[in-house]
């Protein structure tokens, strides 16, 4: 098939993927409200279960649905036309989001814990959970202050994009095997009569609810790790240009177009040589960066 044709079928393949992470991480978010209003207490604020109850609710809408979204949200083709500066604000402002809703709802967890004389902070979950969210704040202060304020050079930000990549989806992968212990847990203890081990009704709904967690993440870090689903390296060019770089490209590419004897032999060199090297920071600027 021509290159044309090729990019409709990958263009299709990722809208239906796009699509399909979509509904599992809605569904995901309304299974989290089923659970919690026809099983448990509802939602309030007032140191009852149902305060508890925001946990479940915020972790999954905020910390995994929400923090998905702003992971592969450099992926959207429809946006490749867009600044890369609009979309790290909006990548950094989902990423904000989805850390208040973490946050607030581990607040929920503490305060409801204190009201009944529950101890804090003694099971793995609460353990990896508290690391998540730590690790998600530190991601979040160095992505603001390297990849979206303009003072970090240049070759700081190339060293440092592999980095907050891999950490981005790492924290992620972590945060979701985290949701899975907390559901788990949380059925083991209130699941007393009829008991868990005999599957009622609630246990099968947070079953399949942990089912679908697992499978948004797998969709999640499958787009954001296809390198054929990169924005094109061209269209984000410009993401590590210092503010007084010429528009030529680089700092590199500009003294070189500057220099006066240069031949024009040696000119085209030094601008292929700029170029390429522009697209060498690409390279390490693509997945879900900030």
């Amino acid at each position: 098939p021509s290159h044309g044709a090729r990019k409709m079928e990958h263009y299709g393949r990722f809208l239906a993927l796009l699509a399909s992470t979509l509904l599992v991480g809605f569904v995901s978010v309304i299974l989290s409200l089923v659970w919690v209003f026809h099983y448990r207490e509802g939602l309030s604020w007032d140191g009852s279960p149902g305060e508890f109850n925001w946990h479940p609710v915020l972790i999954i809408t905020g910390f995994v649905f929400i923090q998905g979204i702003a992971i592969i949200v450099y992926r959207l083709p429809w946006t490749w036309k867009c600044s890369k500066l609009l979309m790290k604000f909006i990548h950094a402002g989902l990423n904000t989001i989805a850390m208040i809703l973490a946050i607030v709802s581990m607040v929920a967890v503490f305060e409801f814990h204190n009201a009944k004389n529950i101890p804090n902070m003694y099971s793995l979950h609460s353990w990896i959970g508290l690391t998540a969210v730590i690790f998600y704040s530190l991601q979040l202060l160095l992505g603001f202050a390297v990849f979206l304020l303009p003072f970090a050079p240049v070759h700081l930000r190339v060293v440092l994009m592999p980095i907050h990549v891999y950490s981005g989806l790492t924290i992620f992968a972590t945060v979701i095997a985290t949701a899975l212990m907390g559901i788990t847990e949380k059925l083991i203890f209130s699941l007393k009569n009829p008991a868990y081990s005999t599957s009622p009704p609630e246990a099968t709904l947070v079953n399949c609810l942990g089912l679908l967690l697992v499978i948004f993440g797998s969709l999640i870090l499958w787009m954001a790790s296809r390198p054929h689903w990169k924005r094109p390296p061209g269209k984000n060019a410009k993401i590590l240009r210092p503010i007084a770089a010429t528009p030529e490209g680089t700092e590199v590419e500009s003294t070189m177009t500057n220099s006066s004897n240069a031949d024009k032999s040696d000119l085209r060199i030094n601008t292929e040589a700029a170029r390429k090297q522009n697209i060498k920071f690409d390279e390490a600027g693509q997945r879900s960066t900030m």
